[in-house]
Parts: C-alpha cells; structure tokens; sequence
C-alpha cells in the first residue's frame, strides 16, 4: 500500500487505526484497503448536501468499478469538494489509487476483500433507499428487528467474517478451531460493534430523520419514530431501549469468547479483536445510565481512556484468569 493511502487510514479511523497497527503484517495490507474502501464508500453515502440519486448513481459505480465491470477511471471531484473535511476529500480523490492497490493482492485475498466491499456496499444502498424520504420533520424507522439484524450484519457482521477469513488463511491456517463457531461469533462481533454505535448515535440520527430502532417495537409501547425527538419520552423508551443495549452487550459477549478461542500466542491478533470489544463494553455502560434522547449528551470513550484500556490489556495478558476478567457486564 503506497505511503499516501497508510497516512490517509491514519487520519480517517481513530480507534481502527491503534487495531490495525497491531495486527500482524501479513493481513495488516488486506484489512488495512478493505477499511479504507469501505469508508470512501460510507464518505459516498454520507454526502447529504448530494441529491440522495446521485449518491446512489455513485455507490453502483464504485462497486462496478471495483469488481472490474467497467474500466473507466472514476473521479469523484464532485463529491470531493462537498466535504467538510480534507481526509474525507482526500479519500475520494485518492479512489483510483485505492483501488489500484486492490489489485496487488494475491487472487484468494482479493476476493475475500471484494465480497465483504460488495455487501458492504450493498449495504449503503439499502439503507439510503429505506431512508429515501426521511427528513428532520418525517422521521422514518426500519420496520422490525429483521431489518436491523440485516442491517447490521452488511454493515459490519460481514467484517468479522472477512477478518475471520483473512486471519485463518494467514496467521492461524494450522490451529484447530471450530471454524463454524468462530464464523458466527465473529460475525456476531462485528454486529454488537455497530449496534453500539447505533445506540449512541440515536439522538443525531433522529435529527436527520433516521430512526434504527424497529417501528414495531416502538409502536408496542405507544411510540411512533418522531415521538424520540422529544427527550421527554426517554422513560417510555428506556424498557425497550435496554432490550437492544443487552443484545448488543450479547454480542459483544460472543465477540469476548471468539477472541478467547484463538490461539493464546496470537497475541497481536486477541490484541485486535479485544480492544474495541472493551471499548464497546464502556460505551454501554454509560448508554445504561442518563437520557439517552437528549441530543446534547455527548458519549464518547476518550482517548486517555482507550490508553488505559491498551495498557490494561497488554499488562494483564500474561494472566490469563485476569485477561478474561477484563470483560465485565456494564450490568454488572
């Protein structure tokens, strides 16, 4: 990977960036353009001030052209120059150049890069098209729990398949494992990383019309999706709410355990996987306590916190009884 592209990973991820450094060279290439790709995609998708045809028009040409479908450089200028910041520029000029990178893979790692892209991508369009006509005014909601398990698994519980898949091609292929245990936990990890980001972003998605949590459930309690700009509704949110903060702390318990079944000398990839597990873990811990309505409550892990966590982590690793400890229940 060129050296522009690893500064451009640097300046796009924060705590993606401290996993990635970790994790061992020979998948570090492969994980490190899958990440990038994927947020030049998410900066595609995200560019609000673009007619929503447009972004859409935009999404099926990336993913064509990064399957290998046309051969048309794409540029991306446009889109580019509507961005409130100069990495998310940066990521969409430097497009061709990513993918270009692509194609320096060996052919088993460039497939599994391009599956989990493609369902990642196809991911972004679903979910502009199922929020096609919401606004701050019309608040629009996924309509039942199945459509944000979906939801969930394109976005990221393909991401813990394809790092499943990458990591036991090169760092681990001789270990016996349960490979069907380990693909559903770490598919189930990757879905419990971005159920808590959902759940803490709720008050800013509202407000952009977007409502993650299933109409029906929300229609149980007495609630339509606008009901939530009001923070005065939290109580009689808050049952249902805690129902999805215990399935997303479940999925970041399976995410604990699949990275508990890796062998114990893999450190740097239990390293990987632990840290925005335990990150996860405080996030919820705070979801659990105040109004979580309330668009000026900001919940942010700081990083003086995320060294704490790393140091914590490395120091306790020798011991294994005290690494597992490190996973606590924020019910708990």
């Amino acid at each position: 990977m060129p050296d522009i592209l690893k500064d451009l990973l640097k300046q796009t991820s924060r705590t993606f960036y401290l996993t990635l450094r970790v994790l061992p060279g020979a998948v570090r290439p492969q994980i490190g353009l899958a990440y990038l790709l994927a947020r030049t995609s998410d900066t595609i998708a995200d560019t609000e001030i673009v007619p929503l045809e447009q972004r859409l028009k935009a999404l099926q040409a990336f993913r064509e052209r990064m399957l290998g479908i046309h051969k048309t450089p794409l540029d991306f200028g446009n889109l580019a120059r509507r961005q409130g910041s100069t990495a998310e520029q940066m990521l969409l000029e430097k497009c061709e150049m990513s993918l270009s990178s692509l194609r320096t893979l060996p052919p088993a790692d460039l497939q599994l890069v391009l599956e989990v892209l493609e369902t990642i991508t196809h991911g972004q369009e679903l979910d502009l098209s199922r929020f096609a006509d919401a606004t701050a005014e019309q608040v629009v909601a996924l309509r039942t729990a199945t459509d944000l398990d979906d939801y969930t698994y394109r976005v990221a519980g393909c991401v813990g398949q394809f790092w499943t898949r990458i990591c036991r091609a090169h760092v681990f292929p001789k270990a016996k494992l349960d490979d069907a245990k380990l693909l559903e936990d770490g598919i189930r990890f990757g879905q419990g990383l971005q159920l808590v980001n959902i759940l803490r972003d709720l008050p800013a998605d509202l407000r952009k019309g977007r409502c993650y949590l299933p109409a029906e459930g929300l229609a149980a309690l007495g609630l339509l999706p606008g009901d939530l700009l009001s923070p005065a509704n939290e109580p009689k949110l808050r049952p249902f709410y805690s129902e999805w903060l215990d399935r997303a702390e479940a999925h970041l318990a399976a995410g604990w355990a699949y990275t508990n079944a890796l062998p114990w000398r893999f450190v740097r990839v239990r390293l990987a996987c632990a840290w925005p597990i335990l990150i996860g873990v405080k996030t919820l811990a705070r979801l659990r306590a105040g109004n979580v309505l309330d668009p000026q409550r900001s919940i942010k892990v700081s990083r003086a916190e995320v060294r704490r966590i790393i140091l914590r982590s490395v120091g306790y690793y020798p011991w294994p009884a005290a690494w597992r400890n490190l996973f606590v229940s924020p019910r708990h």
